[in-house]
């Protein structure tokens, strides 16, 4: 016989779980303790959300994370993470606990049951399957259903609620495989693929954060390559294709540029949509003269399939790699048909979206989501930064994007040398996840180099995991865009009502001084030398690093397009 907490942490020992993150609480101590006996480094947390997000980064690198909080605010706490890592798809083992199960009913301090808090059924509509473990002999049944949903599928947050003395009654102890992923069926629809491909004459390939979850980088380039198609990415899909590829029109929708909505707007004929369900953050602007006349649409569920677009669609399920690899196995039978493939790829992004060399700096300023350089304007801005970034940082750097103006900017400006460098969620966009996803990636991936990109009103609202990456030894490097405002929310609140109420930090964030007190290696820095600076000492260095830019408060960000 074993206990429950023993049983459950060897299996996450054997599924390669080396970390769980969380802060600690009467109600799992049996489960923290049990972690340390494993062999587990039980991973302090400052705040249950921030382990969340560590989760969900490890999760990302490690292809299972695991999080643990307490009953009642402890479980709650971590809500916004699961629901993060869910539309993230992101497989993540929630893990909660309640003080007794025997003594459900009575008064108890932080209870997790319909009596108090009910967290199984808060985190149902974040999670897969969210379930409470209420007596030991379901363990077996529990657990495997769980990591099932997690890890198979379309993957995503999972959740059990265990109280205490379910986690120290023993039971028979058992062992589950850790479910492997299968590649999944080929679409019986892909021969229906190559007559729209070849009869199109401005097509255009749409690539979302599908591409980064299947890992399909190198089948859309094989297929960009093969056909001639350029290519745009959504927010979400930003890395998803390198941005110094000829074929690369750079991003369409919020923060999008120039080159992809010049050529959108010319007239597409035959949109190819990869890992994207095309929501109002891909599509903000979309006109209806603007709409393709065909769209050939890969994703793993229907849910949102024809609902953007009101074009002719043709549904490939299933993972996006294997009907990819599919797809490309029969290019060459096609082409040996007589039908020809599309034009090689072309000179430059610029050429294909029908602009002159220098347009698209023009078309910037025209638009009104760009400033013009000021003179009398701070020396650094976040356009330069992202040009300083893309200069600077090797290719094997991979950048994790926050949510605000700062990561739009590098949608736009930001150069991506090498598919899969640069990860951002642009749907549940909860600020400061990526402080906490750069530091699990980076605990589960230590040889890695990762950049977290974030912005003051993030640090504000998870930066004290700066701390848990220092303490935890996890050297990322902190990119934080200083502007002492909210600055998305500002700009378009300033932009459609006039008014910008709540948006600026009446004192604003020492983000150097509030670095060093988590025990970082801070610097500040207000021109782009300053920066260029800082950024070669930080790679240099193997430890914490929060670089704070002081850019202009009043550069206006690339989100405007949406109302």
């Amino acid at each position: 016989m074993k206990r429950v907490v023993t049983v459950l942490m060897e299996h996450f020992k054997r599924w390669g779980v080396d970390h769980i993150f969380g802060v600690p609480g009467k109600a799992v101590v049996p489960l923290v303790l049990e972690a340390g006996n494993q062999g587990i480094d039980y991973v302090l947390a400052r705040h249950e959300a921030g382990a969340g997000y560590e989760a969900g980064g490890y999760a990302w690198r490690r292809g299972l994370g695991v999080a643990a909080g307490t009953s009642g605010p402890g479980g709650t706490n971590m809500i916004t993470a699961a629901g993060q890592a869910k539309v993230f798809h992101q497989p993540v083992f929630f893990l909660t606990g309640h003080p007794s199960m025997k003594e459900t009913g009575k008064p108890l301090g932080q209870d997790s049951t319909f009596f108090g808090t009910d967290l199984v059924q808060m985190f149902q509509s974040v999670t897969l399957f969210s379930a409470r473990v209420e007596r030991g002999e379901v363990l077996k049944s529990y657990l495997a259903h769980a990591v099932e949903k997690a890890v198979t599928g379309r993957r995503g947050p999972v959740h059990l609620a265990i109280p205490y003395d379910v986690l120290t009654e023993p039971i028979e102890p058992f062992e589950l495989p850790f479910p492997e992923r299968e590649p999944g069926t080929v679409s019986s629809r892909l021969d229906r693929v190559f007559p729209l491909l070849s009869g199109a004459q401005r097509p255009l390939l749409f690539l979302g954060k599908g591409v980064h979850l299947s890992g399909a980088y190198e089948e859309v380039r094989a297929l960009a390559e093969g056909w001639g198609l350029p290519v745009a990415t959504t927010p979400g899909g930003k890395g998803t294709f390198p941005t110094v590829h000829p074929l690369s029109l750079g991003s369409y929708g919020l923060g999008g540029g120039p080159e992809a909505e010049e050529y959108i707007r010319n007239g597409v004929d035959l949109l190819i949509v990869i890992g994207t369900s095309l929501s109002d953050m891909s599509l903000p602007a979309l006109k209806p003269a603007e709409y393709p006349r065909h769209v050939i649409q890969f994703d793993v569920e229907p849910a949102f399939v024809g609902k953007s677009l009101p074009a002719p669609t043709l549904f490939i399920q299933g993972c996006a790699k294997t009907n990819l690899q599919a797809l490309l196995k029969e290019m060459r039978a096609f082409a040996g048909t007589g039908v020809a493939l599309a034009a090689a790829a072309i000179d430059s992004p610029a050429e294909h979206a029908g602009l002159q060399p220098a347009a698209g700096e023009a078309a910037l300023a025209e638009s009104g989501q760009e400033k013009a350089p000021d003179a009398d304007a701070p020396a650094l801005t976040a356009r330069e930064t992202m040009g300083i970034l893309g200069e600077v940082l090797p290719e094997e750097a991979t950048v994790i994007g926050d949510d605000g103006s700062h990561s739009y900017h590098a949608v736009r400006h930001l150069a991506v040398k090498r598919a899969g460098s640069f990860l951002f969620d642009d749907v549940f966009a909860s600020m400061g996840h990526a402080i906490g996803y750069s530091i699990g990636a980076q605990l589960a991936s230590p040889k890695e180099r990762f950049v977290c990109l974030t912005g003051d009103g993030c640090l504000f609202m998870n930066g004290s995991e700066l701390s848990t990456a220092v303490n935890s030894g996890a050297n990322v490097i902190f990119v934080v865009l200083n502007n002492g405002r909210l600055d998305m929310v500002n700009k378009g609140m300033r932009a459609h009502v006039g008014r910008t109420d709540g948006t600026v930090f009446e004192i604003p964030l020492n983000v150097k001084g509030y670095a060093e007190a988590m025990g970082c290696r801070a610097f500040r820095c207000g021109t782009g030398d300053e920066l260029r600076r800082a950024l070669t000492a930080a790679l240099a260095l193997e430890e914490t690093v929060v670089i704070e830019a002081m850019v202009d408060p009043e550069e206006l960000p690339p989100t405007l397009a949406r109302g």
